[in-house]
């Protein structure tokens, strides 16, 4: 069948410009997937940073009138890295989750499936595609499982038999009626390892995740966190990665196959101090090529706020009270506060009462409470 030739040339051309697995399943409507995000959506369990409406998500069509397929890639990343900086007292550092690693996935991945579209409208008239990267309204896991890249485990992640979940995840809408291929036959069996180390119970029951209560999600919002969150945390800046690491299926697998994917040490892992005063156009430079700074910088400097409480770093005093006083962003200034009180030094507590008589933000002023509040119950 002439489909069935094009395929595996699309599988072979694929590996030649850096995509180490392709799938491709029919593109009829994600039935079995609708339902479950209008169980998510019911249940309030959404990020809210999905795009588009459930039909959008699940159904091809709304996307590629004349859908007949779609492609799904997957790009493994590395697990491990070589020589990563120590984390001592006095420098303290943050770390960014291993989906952050590299460069931006998406610009990747896009690149990828923008090469792949060439190479097929070159070989077949009339061809039309739609690509989508994690920003995209069909769900990439769902479009992956169903293409057989790997099997949706209890941690909500495509798990595949050669990279485990390490794998970033696109697709391609295409008319062509390629042949499909068929779902791996795997399972995460009676393991539990996943649900049992999430620290804040978001894996409510094997695949489902309540986004919410996700860590990886509570690092991107912006606003003030829950203090049952700033104990979890530690000294994570973006992301969280448990529920990879813990995974049996992921035990031992670290590849490394693309040298864009590599983490530079000092940017994945870095100091937390100087992220207090890192300039817009400071962190765009340094950080603006890695997917864990689409939020931009505030999520990330309030984590870091939150990490040096976390050491209880008492170098990091001196800014931490400048923050307090001086930055205009209530959530910056209420989490320093908060953060002086827990790590809990005499100049700490002084500075936290001075700040007081000119705070008006309340939400702010709660925060110095709850600062000097934790100062006597650890003194």
């Amino acid at each position: 069948m002439a489909y069935e030739t094009l395929k595996e040339e699309i599988i072979a051309y694929g590996k030649s410009i850096g995509i180490d697995k392709i799938g491709f399943a029919a593109a009829n409507e994600f039935a079995e997937m609708k339902s479950r995000l209008k169980l998510q959506q019911d249940s309030g369990y959404q990020s809210g940073f999905e795009k588009g409406t459930i039909e959008e998500r699940t159904e091809p069509t709304l996307h590629l009138s004349d859908a007949q397929s779609i492609i799904a890639i997957a790009v493994a990343y590395p697990s491990r890295m070589k020589n990563p900086p120590k984390n001592k007292k006095g420098s303290r550092r943050g770390n960014f989750c291993r989906a952050s690693w590299g460069l931006d996935y998406h610009h990747v991945l896009n690149g990828k499936l923008e090469q792949l579209s060439t190479f097929i409208a070159s070989k077949i008239a009339g061809f039309e595609s739609r690509s989508m990267v994690d920003t995209g309204e069909l769900s990439d896991r769902a479009v992956a499982e169903r293409a057989g890249i790997g099997f949706s485990g209890k941690n909500t992640m495509i798990i595949t038999p050669e990279f485990g979940s390490y794998v970033y995840l696109g697709e391609m809408i295409t008319n062509i009626p390629f042949p499909p291929d068929e779902p791996v036959d795997d399972g995460c069996g009676d393991c539990t390892k996943c649900l049992d180390a999430c620290p804040t119970g978001a894996l409510v029951e094997p695949g489902r995740l309540n986004a919410q209560n996700c860590i990886a999600f509570v690092t991107q919002t912006k606003g003030f966190l829950p203090d049952k969150y700033r104990e979890i945390m530690g000294n994570q800046l973006y992301g969280f990665d448990t529920c990879q690491v813990v995974c049996p299926k992921n035990k031992q697998v670290d590849t490394h196959l693309h040298p864009e994917l590599e983490p530079e040490p000092d940017l994945v892992k870095p100091e937390l101090l100087p992220l207090l005063s890192i300039s817009n156009r400071e962190f765009k430079e340094r950080f603006g090529s890695m997917a864990g700074s689409w939020r931009g910088k505030k999520p990330i400097q309030r984590n870091a706020i939150i990490a040096l409480a976390h050491y209880k770093e008492t170098t990091a005093i001196p800014e931490l009270i400048r923050l307090m006083k001086e930055d205009p962003r209530p959530v910056i200034r209420g989490t320093a506060a908060w953060a002086i009180g827990k790590i809990g030094t005499e100049d700490g507590l002084a500075a936290i009462k001075q700040a007081q008589t000119n705070e008006q933000d309340e939400q702010v002023l709660h925060e110095m409470e709850k600062g000097l509040a934790y100062y006597t119950q650890v003194t």
